[in-house]
C-alpha cells in the first residue's frame, strides 16, 4: 500500500475515532500529496520517495511553527503543532541514531576520499542522497563538519 493510500485509510479511522488532531494532520498531509500529484510537470503519480520528502518538510515546518509560538508565549498553539508533528512522524522511517549517523558518514567520507573541511561539498552531496529520510540535513551537516575538522 502506498503512503497516499495509507493516509486515506487513516483519515477514515481518525474520523471514526473523532480524533480531531490526527484528522487535521492527516488532511494536511493528503492536501500536500494531492498538490504534488497534480503539480505541473508531474506524471500524475506520487511515488513514496517524493511523499517522504513532503512529510519531512511538513515535520520541519511544524517544528519551526511550534518554536515561533513558544517564542511568542503561545504554548497552546505550540502544543497543537507538536501534536500534529508526532502524527506526521509516524509515516517517516526511523531516524538514524547519532552513532549510526557517525558510522555512515565516516564510510561516505572514506568513499569520496575527503581529507578536510575543503571537501565538505563532496561529502554533503553524497550524504544527503544516501541518508535522505534517515537523518535531518542539519544533523548531517553538523556531523560532517565535526568529522572533517578532525
Amino acid at each position: 500500500m502506498s503512503l497516499f493510500d495509507q493516509i486515506s485509510e487513516d483519515i477514515k479511522k481518525a474520523m471514526l475515532a473523532k480524533d480531531k488532531v490526527a484528522l487535521d494532520a492527516l488532511r494536511g498531509i493528503k492536501k500536500e500529496f494531492l498538490e504534488a500529484k497534480t503539480a505541473k510537470g508531474g506524471d500524475g503519480e506520487l511515488h513514496d520517495d517524493k511523499a517522504l520528502q513532503i512529510l519531512q518538510k511538513m515535520v520541519k515546518q511544524r517544528k519551526e511553527s511550534a518554536q515561533m509560538y513558544i517564542d511568542a508565549n503561545r504554548p497552546e498553539l505550540a502544543e497543537e503543532e507538536l501534536a500534529q508533528c508526532k502524527i506526521i512522524e509516524r509515516y517517516l522511517p526511523a531516524m538514524l541514531s547519532e552513532e549510526e549517523l557517525t558510522a555512515a558518514l565516516k564510510e561516505i567520507i572514506a568513499q569520496v576520499g575527503a581529507t578536510g573541511p575543503q571537501d565538505m561539498g563532496k561529502v554533503m552531496g553524497v550524504a544527503t542522497k544516501q541518508l535522505a529520510g534517515k537523518a535531518e540535513g542539519k544533523a548531517i551537516n553538523l556531523k560532517v563538519r565535526e568529522l572533517l575538522a578532525q
